[in-house]
């Protein structure tokens, strides 16, 4: 399509608008887990729909690039404003608190003559661009070059498990460690350092090294795929990477948030808000653990809905 070409976008003769998405059911389709609606599958996926954005006045007819974690403006559409007041009248007016319409027939009609076929107007379009800024990882961690003090190493379980309900309070005061609900007062000291690749850390209290990122939202059967694929590739050097036990993941617990809303110390990435552990729960679904919220959650781990994080130990 011409708009997507214009728009300078690698693969643009694979992308095509879905007229079927609207400012109504983007939450649900994008944002609200385990809807029947649900269509994104992996963070590869885009999406891409037209709509009316009124916050600003005159009201302008967008480009919408959606995805798994983001959503942006690609570009402003300078359709006759004539048809865009009819496509809000006709619509009440009323768009409630995201003040955004759907595109009408007319308006779908116009796109595809000046905008998406033979006769598209680049004049008509305007791209927007937006540069995202930066992750702050937080002051640098210090490099593993052994100046550092003495410290009492804890030996953490390594293997999954399956464990009921009535068994996270206990697991949770085993160490001490914050959950903000199965133990608010605990605290748990790591000693984070760099190991200089730029995508590990090591905790030298527990003998694990992290993964800084991870992958993407995911299922259980590709979370297992994932695993299988970091260790075929050797990620920095080693072969033996794994999902975290649950109190493995705890010991990265903070009792604070952090600048990115986590409750992690800010060398880990942010885009894995909440992970899977290698534990199962009786009598069935799999334990997370949620850095966004502070605490341990389960959840069926069929469907999309959780990231990966893995460690393993020194």
């Amino acid at each position: 399509m011409g708009i997507f070409r214009q728009l300078g976008m690698e693969n643009y003769d694979q992308a095509s608008i879905d007229w079927e998405i609207t400012p109504s059911n983007s939450f649900t389709i994008f944002e609200s887990w385990g809807s029947k609606t649900r269509m994104i599958r992996n963070n590869r996926e885009r999406y891409y729909y037209f709509f009316i954005d009124t916050w600003r006045q005159p009201a302008r007819l967008c480009l919408m690039e959606r995805g798994i974690k983001h959503a942006r403006i690609l570009a402003e559409i300078k359709a006759p404003a004539e048809m865009i007041n009819r496509c809000i009248s006709a619509q009440g007016g009323k768009a409630g608190l995201d003040k955004c319409y759907a595109v009408d027939d007319g308006l779908r009609n116009w796109l595809s003559d000046n905008i998406l076929g033979a006769g598209h107007n680049e004049s008509l379009v305007m791209t927007i661009k937006e540069e995202e800024p930066p992750e702050d990882m937080g002051t640098p961690l210090a490099l593993n070059d052994g100046s550092y003090p003495e410290l009492n190493r804890v030996l953490l379980r390594q293997t999954g498990e399956k464990l009921a309900d009535d068994a996270i309070a206990a697991l949770a005061r085993s160490h001490n460690f914050f959950d903000k609900k199965y133990n608010p007062a605990g605290h748990f000291d790591n000693y984070l350092v760099d190991s200089g690749d730029e995508r590990t850390a090591i905790d030298l209290r527990t003998g694990l090294m992290w993964q800084r990122y991870g992958c993407d939202i995911t299922s259980i059967r590709h979370i297992r795929e994932y695993v299988a694929e970091i260790n075929d590739q050797g990620l920095a050097g080693f072969h033996d990477w794994q999902l975290p036990t649950m109190e493995e993941a705890w010991s990265l617990l903070e009792r604070k948030q952090n600048n990115k809303g986590l409750y992690l110390h800010p060398s880990f990435g942010k885009s894995q808000p909440f992970i899977f552990l290698a534990d199962a729960r009786i009598p069935g679904g799999y334990w997370f653990m949620d850095f966004k919220q502070g605490t341990v959650f389960w959840a069926s781990g069929t469907i999309p809905g959780g990231f990966g994080r893995l460690c393993r130990k020194l």
